[in-house]
């Protein structure tokens, strides 16, 4: 059997101070927010985060609806949180978000994600193109983020 498991980082500073960067991310809106253009998030049920809480939602890559659900845990104030998914493109994703202090107006925002790809071949297509999208997603996010936070764009 081939073994499909990935690993991807991707490190941002953002001028903002750690408690900003925290509710930032730990707004439900912040999702809609950080989806790079032409993909939509049409949220199904996206419960307040908090440890066990439920993302339902539907990402259109143009026309194709991809369905993803996930649970999120370890979940801590200030540190950050994790989230697994339960159905959606990949046999396996785990995303932990890290938030580090550099200082009392700066943070270090931390993803890593470890995923296996979808078997089959509509999820393994749909999981592979998102997964050569990582690098440009998450410098969307970081730059949507900063956005946010620095200038309240």
């Amino acid at each position: 059997m081939i073994d499909l498991k990935r690993k991807f980082e991707h490190r941002f500073q953002v001028a903002a101070p750690i408690e900003a960067v925290a509710e930032f991310h730990g707004d439900t809106r912040a999702l809609r927010m950080l989806t790079p253009p032409p993909m939509l998030v049409q949220f199904n049920d996206v419960e307040p985060l908090g440890e066990g809480s439920r993302a339902d939602f539907t990402l259109w890559a143009g026309p194709v609806p991809i369905r993803w659900v996930a649970l999120h845990s370890n979940v801590v104030y200030l540190k950050g949180f994790e989230d697994t998914q339960v159905e959606g493109p990949y046999e396996h994703w785990h995303h932990k978000h890290h938030f580090v202090a550099v200082d009392a107006q700066t943070t270090l925002v931390i993803d890593e994600i470890e995923a296996q790809l979808g078997a089959g071949v509509l999820k393994g297509l749909v999981s592979r193109l998102m997964w050569w999208s990582l690098p440009a997603v998450f410098t969307y996010r970081g730059w949507r983020t900063r956005r946010a936070l620095e200038f309240g764009i």
